[in-house]
């Protein structure tokens, strides 16, 4: 009985997600561009054309309509169903990892990676970190760190939380402000440095210090070769989404990670 209902959770925490995934989209699209979220209603970009019901159906209505406009034609990005599958799937992984906590390290987890999906894409779209998700972030962070005071969290403690919030914004900021100081230009965002902060709190020191590892090498070996593809010089490129995707990961591993590692060493 007990497998039961945890297939049927995993079932609904996949559908959800599918749905929350079609609503992420939303505020990729808006939040960097000042748009309110709820007016207008959805529509084409290209064109302007209102969507029907049957037009925002997640996943489905994309396959239906072939990846294009009912009314004029246009590509739609295939960022969309990209969003709402990869939403889906994350959702059932925070079910897979953390049920045995209880369902609100489930529900703080589900939002967390949500907020990151947000940043991930938005980032990469626009170079533009929503505040909006960087406190979504801080606050899913704040809430776990709560629940470890009182002894509900999953294991991370709250000393940890706070050395890794600590920890994450003050390494950026360092690297923000010297690189700044030496240069006379910004070598990444401020709201790059926010989110570390941000995803320090959800994460705890230890996950984190991987989190930070994990970011700096993917970043540096995507953007060498995006360079020696393109030989553009002086071309920003995004950071957030290589933060993210890390945060991501280590909030799923980077804890069991650490620790296999620092008993390997002994520690």
């Amino acid at each position: 009985m007990e497998t039961f209902y945890l297939v049927v959770t995993y079932v609904f925490a996949g559908i959800l997600g599918l749905c929350i995934g079609s609503f992420l989209n939303v505020l990729i699209y808006r939040l960097p561009r000042g748009i309110n979220i709820a007016k207008p209603p959805s529509h084409c970009p290209q064109c302007g054309y209102r969507l029907k019901w049957y037009d925002n159906i997640p996943l489905l209505s994309y396959i239906i309509l072939k990846g294009r406009c009912s009314s004029c034609g246009k590509h739609i990005s295939f960022r969309y169903p990209l969003t709402e599958v990869l939403t889906c799937l994350l959702w059932v992984a925070c079910v897979a990892c953390f049920y045995r906590y209880g369902v609100w390290i489930v529900a703080i987890a589900c939002i967390a990676v949500s907020a990151l999906v947000v940043v991930f894409f938005a980032d990469a779209e626009t170079l533009t970190v929503p505040d909006s998700m960087v406190i979504t972030i801080a606050l899913c962070g704040t809430a776990l760190l709560v629940l470890e005071i009182f002894g509900l969290g999953c294991g991370v403690g709250w000393a940890q939380r706070l050395t890794g919030l600590a920890a994450g914004f003050g390494f950026f900021a360092l690297f923000y402000f010297g690189y700044l100081l030496i240069t006379k230009k910004e070598g990444m965002g401020f709201g790059d440095v926010k989110l570390a902060g941000a995803c320090g709190l959800l994460l705890g020191i230890k996950a984190m210090f991987l989190c930070i590892i994990i970011a700096a090498i993917t970043a540096a070996a995507v953007i060498l070769i995006c360079r020696l593809k393109n030989k553009q010089k002086g071309k920003e490129y995004p950071y957030a989404p290589f933060i993210s995707a890390s945060a991501v990961f280590c909030l799923f591993f980077g804890n069991m990670i650490a620790e296999l590692y620092l008993s390997w060493l002994g520690i």
